[in-house]
């Protein structure tokens, strides 16, 4: 690799201190990587492409930033995990991105759907689908939601304390519905994953515990209520997992109480659902495995616990999360400034700025996320440049990509994109500095069209009311 006068931006100098140990500088800095993209990216004439289309007209004629999704990816995904757990329901996780277009592609492909709130069901609702095909989710489920879901005939509610099962037995009485009722069980299993996204430890807030009896109890309560219907437990241990040891574990558990509560009450539980939570890979430290075999995993363990419990394998359902829609999209922006920082003994990081940052990406401030990136509007010739993504907003810990290699001459006005931000992205922006949330522009066959319109200021003063 060529040298040059700028030391630890180029290739003659040692990065091994300045970046993580799995990040390599690369051969070719204008390859992209399979492993990391929607199946339809590619590039060409050294430009990149998504099913034919180049960024560079997405970006004349959507704007940057953009959230960029392969539908066509999207969908194969939808039916590739529905295929592997053929005879058990598989769901998709709304929270991790919620739209109408997209609501309605999962169902279409044959998902159920997961929604938490009041908004995301009436998402749901306005994408048509049939509230049978609906889970309810949440913590702390108001009075109104829990009175909706009862109404409409919400497929299952997830119930996750005992007030909330009170309530679910009053408002059931009040319109003399019996709805299902699963008990969300923790089963004290720590999923190697990050402290935030970790949901079955018990120090949380998340369900009931299992080691101190209330799943148990929970689950009590509502066989003996006279308007609702147990038809199973619920355990999820978290998200961004890779393999199925923990699950073994969780299973185990779930299944001995599953067991217990058939025998002591004298009752068939018909369903369990072993959650999710499946990991995508962000980056080439990542590996997830194929659903295929994540799936035959799952239901060699289930089989195994059930026969050493004496029971028969009840329904099973699981919701792989943000390996459905996060691998499916890619945020475009536009570089606005490139800023070379001496750090010390002659090394300097390239810090390029984009137009979009922590408001339609959060999760690299928030969980210390890992994200890879690429220059997409050309192909250079220049050598890597270690390179940190930054956004326009007024916080230090504003990083989209904090460590990647990129042309040492990209430069203002280049387009850079960011695979793997399907999930939580949009989900989980944010006005910060007030600046207006991205578009969700979706391609499918060829052809793109808006599913989520770009915020405008028209759209920020209008809620202020001044």
């Amino acid at each position: 690799m060529r040298t040059h006068e700028a030391g630890a931006l180029h290739g003659d100098f040692d990065f091994s201190a300045l970046r993580p140990g799995w990040l390599s500088v690369p051969q070719d800095v204008n390859a992209i990587l399979p492993e990391l993209w929607s199946a339809n990216v590619e590039r060409s004439g050294g430009v990149l492409h998504l099913g034919g289309l180049s960024v560079e007209k997405l970006a004349a004629e959507f704007g940057t930033p953009a959230y960029v999704l392969d539908e066509d990816d999207f969908r194969a995904r939808c039916r590739a995990w529905n295929d592997a757990f053929e005879g058990a329901d598989v769901y998709y996780a709304s929270k991790a991105f919620c739209s109408k277009a997209v609501l309605r592609a999962a169902a279409e492909e044959g998902l159920y759907v997961d929604v938490c709130t009041a908004g995301e069901l009436a998402v749901a609702l306005a994408a048509g689908l049939e509230p049978s095909r609906l889970g309810l989710h949440g913590n702390n489920k108001s009075l109104a939601e829990l009175h909706q879901a009862i109404d409409l005939g919400v497929g299952r509610i997830v119930a996750d304390s005992f007030t909330e099962i009170e309530r679910l037995e009053a408002i059931a009485a009040e319109l003399g519905k019996r709805p299902k009722v699963m008990v969300r069980v923790n089963v004290g299993v720590e999923a190697h994953t990050h402290e935030y996204i970790a949901t079955a430890h018990e120090d949380q807030k998340f369900g009931f515990s299992l080691a101190g009896g209330d799943a148990y109890e929970a689950a009590r309560r509502v066989l003996a209520a006279e308007h609702l219907d147990l038809v199973g437990l619920h355990s999820h241990i978290g998200s961004q997992i890779f393999d199925t040891a923990a699950f073994e574990v969780s299973a185990a558990r779930v299944v001995r109480l599953h067991a217990k509560l058939q025998t002591d009450h004298d009752t068939v539980l018909p369903e369990l659902d072993l959650g999710g939570g499946f990991g995508m890979a962000y980056t080439t430290q990542d590996d997830p495995q194929e659903p295929a075999v994540i799936a035959a995993a799952l239901r060699g363990i289930v089989e195994h616990e059930c026969a050493a419990a004496g029971i028969e394998v009840p329904r099973l359902s699981f919701e792989p999360g943000r390996a459905l829609i996060g691998p499916a999209v890619f945020t475009l922006y536009e570089v606005g400034t490139v800023k070379p920082v001496t750090l010390s003994a002659g090394a300097s990081r390239l810090y390029v700025s984009v137009d979009g940052g922590i408001s339609d990406n959060i999760r690299t401030a928030l969980y210390d996320a890992t994200y890879s990136a690429t220059l997409a509007s050309r192909s250079s010739t220049a050598i890597p440049a270690l390179a940190r993504v930054v956004g326009k907003h007024c916080e230090s810990g504003d990083i989209v990509v904090k460590d990647e290699f990129l042309p040492a001459d990209i430069a203002p006005g280049d387009l850079i994109a960011v695979p793997g931000t399907g999930a939580y992205c949009r989900s989980m922006g944010s006005n910060y500095n007030h600046v207006p949330r991205p578009p969700v522009v979706a391609v499918r066959g060829g052809q793109a069209r808006v599913i989520l319109a770009r915020e405008t200021v028209d759209d920020l003063l209008r809620l202020d009311i001044g």
